[in-house]
C-alpha cells in the first residue's frame, strides 16, 4: 500500500513538473516589421503579411518557454509593388525557391520585464545563431472574450548578407543603395490556449 501510495505521488509530481501552458500568436493585433537603410539617408520599412508563432511556457513569468515562428517570404510588404517583386526574387529571399524563414529558440528572463530570446534563424536554408533583446508587456485576462493575453515588443538586428540576401549595389556617390543590416521590429500578442 505504501508503495502504491509513493508511486501515486511520484506520478503526481511529475505531472506538476510537466505542465505548460500553449500560446498561440494573435495576428489581428500582431506586427512583425524590419527596416533597412536606404541610400544612407532613410530607412525602409516592411513586415511580412503571413507568419505564424507559437510560444510554450512552464512558468507564470515565461522564462525558459520556448519560441517558434514562422514567416513565408512571399508575404513580404513594403508597400511598394516593383520592390516588393524584387525582395521575392533570388537578389533577396527567392520566395519561389525558399518559402518559409524560421526561428526556434528560448526566452530567458534577465531582470524584470527584460529578456533575451536565445535561437536559431533560418533564412534560405541558412541557419545562425541570434539573440534578441526582449521587453515583457505582462499578461491578462480579457473577461469580454475570455482569453488570456501576453505581450512582448522583441527589437534587435541581423545582417542580411550572412543569409544569402545578397543584392548589393551602390549609387553614384559610392555609398550602398540598401544597408547590410536589418533592424526588426516585432510587436507580438499571444493567446492562451484553453485546456
Amino acid at each position: 500500500m505504501k508503495k502504491l501510495f509513493a508511486l501515486f505521488i511520484g506520478m503526481s509530481f511529475s505531472c506538476i513538473l510537466m505542465a505548460q501552458d500553449n500560446w498561440t500568436i494573435d495576428k489581428e493585433v500582431s506586427n512583425i516589421g524590419f527596416g533597412v537603410s536606404h541610400f544612407l539617408v532613410n530607412q525602409t520599412i516592411g513586415y511580412f503579411k503571413d507568419y505564424d508563432a507559437s510560444l510554450v511556457a512552464k512558468t507564470d513569468d515565461f522564462n525558459g518557454a520556448t519560441v517558434s515562428f514562422t514567416a513565408r517570404t512571399a508575404s513580404v510588404f513594403t508597400d511598394n509593388e516593383e520592390r516588393d517583386h524584387h525582395l521575392k526574387s533570388d537578389d533577396f529571399f527567392d520566395a519561389a525557391k525558399y518559402p518559409e524563414m524560421k526561428f526556434m529558440g528560448t526566452l530567458i528572463k534577465k531582470s524584470g520585464k527584460n529578456y533575451i530570446l536565445k535561437g536559431n534563424l533560418t533564412i534560405r536554408d541558412v541557419t545562425k545563431p541570434v539573440s534578441f533583446p526582449v521587453t515583457y508587456n505582462g499578461r491578462i485576462k480579457d473577461t469580454t472574450f475570455h482569453a488570456e493575453k501576453a505581450g512582448f515588443v522583441v527589437n534587435g538586428s541581423i545582417n542580411r548578407l550572412e543569409y544569402g540576401l545578397k543584392w548589393n549595389e551602390t549609387f553614384q556617390g559610392g555609398g550602398p543603395i540598401v544597408g547590410d543590416k536589418v533592424e526588426l521590429y516585432l510587436h507580438v500578442e499571444f493567446n492562451r490556449q484553453k485546456m
